[in-house]
């Protein structure tokens, strides 16, 4: 029986000891094959054309044009998946939160001291990310998630009529939207958000990211929301339009206290290898706020927060899934539907719309 066909990867990094470390990771995987290097952008340009990877690994900070500026051309004349591997995703992480959104894939935390040991220390994360980004859905960023004009059925936008149906004032204030996410989850938060208004629903937000990266995810979300978007604190009240998530490297749970909920922020061991993971919120969202909330799972490889979904779903609340076409990786989606934890499954461009109708159905 003939083996499947590699992973071919092109790594591009200004480092040749970077390179050569990169090379060594993913060349020691079977599924993987390095098809070659590139010191800086032009070169890589070339190596595209020449080789036609299936994934490309691109360091942010390059001589003669920054990471930045080459995926933004690539995206928009050869959209390949990429994975960020940078030094500067530690430190800056409005830059990988930018190149997220110019349609990289993933990342991964180059170690900016031993840069030999702390690499070979996330070899299973860099083998397992490039592994996903060769499966994975490049999404273009130039509104790629809006329906061309004149589309029509289930995977198309909603209508202005809709949506401001959708977005009517809320009367109540006892609704809990919490939604979880992963790979490729960044971008596809920020699209929901945008489609909520300044009084819906509180929302708790579980998105996989390292430790220094919360701050600014939040800032950016915020920048992006009517709502308020902002780090959870350990005890403040949840209030309605306001979005909340984890400080970095820790667990986001919701506690009773009275009529209203509160955050509970915990440091407690990783769940399904992830910490914060969105099976600890959405567990304790079925405990706290059983059929008051709604409970949405996005774009994510794995199967975190399948199980806390299916929790939700069954102490009453009204659960959903972001579409197979849509989701970059339908990892953690999929993972839910097989569980029979989703009622419906709903395009991305959907799902503010979806959420809010079922918040003001459940009222």
């Amino acid at each position: 029986m003939s083996l499947p066909s590699r992973c071919r990867v092109l790594i591009v990094d200004d480092s040749a000891v970077v390179r050569q470390l990169l090379g060594e990771i993913l060349a020691g995987d079977a599924e993987i094959e390095v098809v070659g290097t590139a010191s800086d952008p032009y070169v890589a340009r070339e190596k595209i054309k020449l080789l036609k990877p299936d994934v490309l690994t691109l360091d942010v900070e390059m001589p003669r044009m920054d990471g930045l500026m080459f995926l933004h051309n690539l995206m928009r004349l050869h959209p390949i998946p990429v994975v960020m591997i940078s030094s500067l995703t530690q430190r800056g992480a409005d830059t990988t939160l930018q190149a997220l959104a110019l349609g990289a894939v993933d990342f991964v935390s180059k170690p900016t001291l031993d840069v030999q040991r702390g690499l070979r220390g996330f070899a299973e994360e860099i083998i397992t990310k490039v592994k996903m980004a060769a499966r994975a859905r490049v999404r273009v960023p130039e509104r790629p998630l809006l329906p061309a004009p004149g589309s029509t059925g289930t995977q198309s936008a909603p209508g202005a009529s809709a949506l401001t149906a959708a977005r009517a004032r809320f009367r109540t204030t006892d609704r809990l939207i919490a939604i979880g996410a992963s790979a490729g989850g960044t971008e596809a938060l920020r699209v929901v958000l945008e489609g909520m208004p300044a009084d819906a629903p509180a929302v708790v937000i579980t998105q996989h990211l390292p430790a220094s990266f919360s701050a600014a995810f939040a800032e950016r979300l915020d920048r992006h929301s009517a709502m308020a978007v902002r780090e959870a604190s350990d005890g403040e009240a949840i209030l309605p339009g306001h979005a909340y998530i984890p400080k970095g490297g820790q667990h986001l749970r919701v506690i009773g206290d009275g009529a209203r909920w509160r955050c509970r922020i915990d440091d407690g061991p990783a769940v399904n290898r992830h910490k914060p993971a969105v099976d600890v919120l959405f567990h304790s969202v079925a405990q706290t706020a059983g059929a008051n909330a709604i409970g949405a799972i996005l774009t994510g490889m794995g199967d975190d927060g399948a199980r806390g979904l299916l929790a939700m779903r069954q102490a009453g609340a009204r659960t959903l899934i972001q579409d197979e076409a849509t989701a970059v990786v339908w990892g953690m989606p999929g993972a839910a539907h097989k569980l029979g934890a989703a009622e419906e499954i709903v395009p991305l461009e959907r799902i503010a719309e979806r959420l809010l109708t079922l918040a003001r159905a459940n009222a």
